[in-house]
């Protein structure tokens, strides 16, 4: 727990912040609106109250000693924080374009059928989509927001669900015909497809007790272009059942083995305020959710973690 008491006063702690930023009295002085004779003051009174010699003369300058330095990379760090909010308070970040990290399947197959409808509501909010695989970072002057698949379970993260969908092994009956499956052993003799930059059909293989790799070897390509592959009989592909019912339903595709250990896709952002834009469109994505479900406004399942 902070001791408020024992901190310098915030005056001094910015004097002394605009002092190692500009380098001089009168510029720290300009920057903050007053008198370099009472940025000196405020110098001469912080390390007082901290009992150290945080500036040394040399010649007419004063200079930073190493624990003036210290103290400024901290308060650098500490302003810049305070800064970052500050401006996804008010908004100040507005103009930036919102930045959206998902896999290519989930852009093709949930976002893009859906996006006009935001754009629509939003024709002041610019979209830059990533569709990838790779878990990107969130946070400010980064990617705002991510639509991830799993458990849920993101460090500093808040998580909510959006499509409920457990993990489906399927294939075209052109690959597969009508031969009993009754592990994931038995498909190991077939060529393998999983999402470029995820591990899942491997895993999976290996979570089943499948050694080593498929024997006819294992693909990696955009989720997108599984799906299409899938269809065409060219392997079996791992996926999430939301995106396959209907060529399960018409007999395009096969499901030969489900697992439901992990939720679906979730909306993820970062813990804390979050921008304008971000905010709007996860305010639009539980709307598409509730619709979907046939409710006024489900806020569907939060899941915070730290």
């Amino acid at each position: 727990m902070i001791s408020w008491r024992d901190l310098p006063p915030l005056t001094a702690l910015r004097a002394f912040a605009a002092f190692a930023e500009s380098g001089s009295v009168v510029a720290a002085g300009a920057q903050l609106n007053v008198s370099h004779a009472a940025v000196s003051q405020q110098l001469r009174a912080l390390e007082q109250h901290m009992g150290l010699a945080l500036l040394r003369r040399r010649g007419r300058e004063l200079v930073l000693t190493s624990e003036g330095r210290e103290l400024a990379a901290a308060l650098t760090e500490g302003f810049g924080h305070i800064a970052d909010s500050v401006a996804a308070l008010t908004g100040a970040e507005a103009e930036r374009p919102l930045r959206i990290t998902t896999t290519p399947g989930f852009a093709a197959s949930w976002l893009m059928p859906r996006i006009a409808d935001f754009r629509d509501r939003h024709p002041e909010i610019d979209v830059v989509i990533d569709p990838t695989g790779t878990i990107q970072t969130l946070g400010p002057g980064g990617f705002d927001l991510a639509l991830r698949y799993g458990a849920g379970e993101w460090p500093c993260c808040e998580s909510l669900l959006l499509v409920d969908s457990d993990v489906v092994v399927v294939a075209a009956p052109a690959l597969v015909g009508d031969r009993q499956v009754d592990g994931i052993a038995d498909l190991a003799d077939l060529p393998w497809m999983q999402e470029l930059g995820t591990s899942e059909a491997s895993d999976f293989l290996a979570a089943h007790g499948v050694a080593g790799r498929a024997q006819r070897g294992m693909t990696s390509l955009p989720g997108n272009m599984m799906i299409d592959a899938a269809r065409d009989g060219l392997a079996v592909a791992v996926i999430a059942r939301a995106f396959v019912a209907a060529d399960i339903a018409a007999g395009r595709l096969r499901e030969l083995y489900a697992d439901n250990r992990k939720k679906g896709y979730f909306l993820v952002t970062p813990e804390g305020v979050l921008r304008p834009p971000a905010r709007a469109f996860a305010q639009w994505a539980r709307r598409q959710v509730a619709a979907e479900q046939g409710g006024a406004d489900v806020p569907g399942t939060l899941l915070k973690k730290s």
